[in-house]
């Protein structure tokens, strides 16, 4: 009956099917390299994604904007919302989603960076994840001091550097580093110059600066900037033709840590990436090797939770009955979630921003997996 009560019933008599709402969120081939088919072929129960559907029509999973399920191979539910927006800090108001609207990825910006790092060390452009980060920053010898000296480009990529950095603080708060950072008349001057409080490849603290540094060096070692690189060597080769890219106020450099948006299909696409071991239809982007360093969990923060390039790991609680991931994350609730023993990648986009986590108690996109995704699958 609890299908029956929460979807059956749509209001001014109409009598809505689960195949009815399922139709809604099927997704369509667009021929973009998605390939698309109905959910009960890759074994997954309609009626459960049709209660997810009316679930998020009624906004009991708060402001999700968008959700994509892929499952074996396949682009199986796909729907939009409406709801309070942002683009990067500036309110949109009440906004309409799409499948053609851009959308904040957030710190999702964070992971696409960590692969264009990868692409450049695979074209030999960069020497090795193991080179020093002042190899590249020769005019701040000055802060070249101590154990700085000993900052990789591979603690970069596990935010493990060492440096002082706050972004425990909300991103509207002054006193957040990134902020900070983003407001600096030099963006690489500010990082550099933030004291060591632990040895570097030691422990792990958050550090969207320290994610700047890599679109400087991208820039440095290929003579493009890090927008044109990703356009070139990851977004044009995905299909990917519609993209924003923030950049610093000042600097006027791609902002690095969230300052990307993209379209959810073309978010997913990335994802699918990797999901492939770097292949997008017969085309090795990226090396197998680098999906694997990527996904692997370089630095443990907490018993919950640890952190890959630019990817976090997550370990949900056993009562979420939801296996382990490595997941995308973005202020906002914005998530790709990656499930590759389940063949499984789901997208979310939202616009929680800067709200603290009580707000969304026990509603995230995390609880979509536990609530409707895994209880889906047909046995």
């Amino acid at each position: 009956m609890k299908l029956l009560n929460i979807l059956f019933f749509c209001g001014l008599g109409l009598v809505c099917s689960a195949q009815t709402i399922q139709n809604e969120t099927r997704p369509v081939d667009l021929q973009d390299g998605i390939k698309t088919t109905n959910p009960a072929s890759v074994g997954i129960n309609i009626a459960v994604l049709a209660e997810l559907t009316g679930k998020l029509k009624s906004d009991y999973y708060t402001n999700i904007h968008s959700v994509l399920i892929y499952k074996n191979g396949y682009l199986i539910y796909e729907t939009y919302l409406p709801g309070k927006d942002e683009n990067w800090g500036t309110s949109t108001g009440f906004t309409q989603h799409s499948i053609g609207d851009l959308h904040d990825m957030r710190s999702i910006t964070k992971s696409i960076v960590s692969a264009c790092v990868g692409i450049a060390v695979s074209r030999h452009e960069i020497k090795s994840v193991d080179q020093k980060v002042f190899d590249y920053f020769k005019e701040y010898a000055a802060l070249d001091t101590g154990l700085k000296k000993d900052i990789t480009i591979r603690q970069v990529l596990s935010m493990t550097t060492g440096f002082k950095w706050n972004e425990d603080v909300p991103y509207d708060n002054p006193e957040n580093s990134e902020i900070q950072m983003t407001k600096a008349a030099d963006p690489v001057q500010y990082i550099l110059s933030q004291p060591l409080i632990t040895k570097p490849g030691t422990k792990w603290n958050y550090n969207g600066g320290a994610v700047q540094l890599l679109a400087y060096i991208i820039e440095k070692a290929t003579g493009k900037p890090l927008d044109e690189y990703a356009n070139e060597h990851l977004f044009t080769p995905l299909g990917i033709k519609s993209f924003f890219w923030h950049k610093l106020p000042n600097a006027k450099e791609p902002e690095a840590a969230s300052g990307l948006r993209l379209r959810s299909r073309d978010a997913l696409k990335f994802a699918i990436l990797y999901q492939q071991n770097g292949n997008w239809q017969g085309k090795q982007l990226l090396p197998e090797i680098w999906i694997q360093q990527s996904f692997f969990k370089s630095a443990a923060i907490s018993p919950d939770l640890g952190y890959g390039f630019l990817f976090w790991k997550l370990y949900p609680p056993a009562a979420y009955n939801v296996p382990d991931l490595t997941v995308a994350v973005g202020n906002g609730d914005e998530r790709l979630f990656f499930d590759n023993k389940n063949k499984l990648i789901v997208l979310v986009t939202a616009g929680n921003y800067n709200l603290p986590s009580k707000f969304f108690g026990d509603k995230n996109s995390t609880a979509i997996l536990r609530d409707f995704v895994y209880p889906s699958f047909v046995n």
